[in-house]
């Protein structure tokens, strides 16, 4: 197989994707994939079971995200502000980190109707990252479908310049839609002038073809209508499907190295994910002090502060016994995270909670401030056994 699906949605494309992971996993399989993208709306947050499920069935996932790019500023929100689709796949694992990082952005800071992120996040995070022009909805598209041939290309000599000319790619896609047939002679034509490659894709929203009135439902369930309203929001086509190789050579006869780009991407496109090791963030903490010290320093401030100077053996052996748990396990930094947010709170009024579970047993936590329940107490030794 010399092509790969590099746009597709699934369901966490919510109410707008009908692939199924696990499904879409084993359907590449069966139509003969060695590897496969996800790039669901705006989220990552189904990446790590489509890796899992791809693994399991021998395909190659590439990882990526459909983002929503604010046509000026993230910041700028409002009626008339649209936003514009762009596919970005990760060719390493930095490319990976900076995706989640303009993923979140998009969510923290540029939410309006979608999470938006702009041009100038892209400036900041696009190492490691593989540029899709996108679908209709794409900025360049529009621009073709505007008459704007001069803008069209000029944006992608943009992302040509800040992703390089190996890292952007011009996508073609035709569904059998009249402004997909206008735009592609015109996409063509600006990919050779700036020079940089094609890429053919099929926007995958369901695995078969049949499957298009199972995505219609979900399409009325996203929009508050009913499959018998005559105005329902609907694709204009039933070609939104997984489609084979040879279904997808049919349809790009004219321009096979737009097919055969797209696996040329996939194996540049090689995250790999670790499970089973434990990855904490790192904790800073003043003047370059070895973290355990500082840890153990606080410790033995909230000690004193609660039960005076001389506060016994036995509470400094228990204080002792959890410092070196806590540090074996490699979880100092986690309690130094955790009080540095509880503090916040505390010291902003916002209500925070005196302790549960199994946590609110430790002695560490009572001194250095995270909990407020003092188990040295009968009472609450007591308390503690219900």
């Amino acid at each position: 197989m010399s092509f790969t699906h590099l746009h597709v949605h699934t369901e966490y494309s919510l109410l707008d994707g009908a692939c199924r992971i696990k499904e879409i996993a084993s359907a590449a399989k069966r139509k003969g994939f060695s590897s496969l993208a996800i790039t669901d709306h705006g989220v990552m947050y189904g990446v790590i079971d489509f890796y899992r499920a791809c693994k399991k069935e021998g395909i190659h996932p590439v990882i990526g995200c459909e983002v929503y790019v604010a046509p000026k500023s993230r910041f700028e929100k409002s009626r008339l502000e649209r936003y514009y689709h762009m596919v970005l796949l990760c060719e390493n694992n930095m490319g990976y980190q900076n995706l989640i990082k303009l993923v979140s952005l998009g969510f923290t800071e540029g939410f309006y109707n979608k999470p938006r992120i702009d041009d100038s996040l892209l400036e900041k995070y696009h190492e490691g990252l593989i540029c899709l022009s996108a679908c209709l909805a794409g900025e360049i598209p529009q621009r073709l479908l505007s008459n704007d041939y001069a803008g069209a290309k000029s944006k992608a000599e943009y992302y040509r310049d800040l992703f390089g000319k190996d890292n952007f790619y011009i996508e073609l896609q035709d569904h059998g839609i009249d402004e997909q047939k206008r735009v592609i002679p015109d996409l063509v034509r600006i990919s050779r002038e700036i020079g940089v490659g094609l890429a053919a894709t099929n926007d995958s929203h369901y695995i078969e073809k049949e499957d298009y009135e199972t995505h219609g439902i979900l399409l009325c369930i996203q929009t508050g209508s009913t499959v018998n309203d005559d105005n329902k929001m609907e694709f204009q086509t039933n070609e939104f499907y997984l489609k084979t190789e040879e279904e997808m050579r049919a349809v790009f006869k004219e321009y096979p190295e737009a097919l055969d780009n797209t696996q040329i991407i996939a194996d540049r496109c090689n995250v790999e994910f670790e499970f089973g090791v434990r990855k904490l963030p790192r904790f800073d903490v003043p003047d370059n002090e070895d973290h355990l010290d500082y840890f153990r320093r606080g410790c033995y401030e909230g000690l004193r502060r609660h039960y005076g100077d001389d506060p016994g053996q036995s509470l400094i052996d228990r204080l002792e016994y959890e410092i070196g748990t806590i540090s074996k396990m490699g979880f100092v930094d986690y309690y130094l995270i955790v009080n540095d947010f509880v503090q916040y709170a505390k010291r902003r009024g916002i209500p925070v909670g005196p302790g549960r579970g199994s946590g609110a047993g430790s002695l560490c936590a009572y001194c250095i401030g995270i909990t407020d329940i003092d188990l040295s107490e009968p009472r609450a030794r007591q308390y503690a056994r219900f």
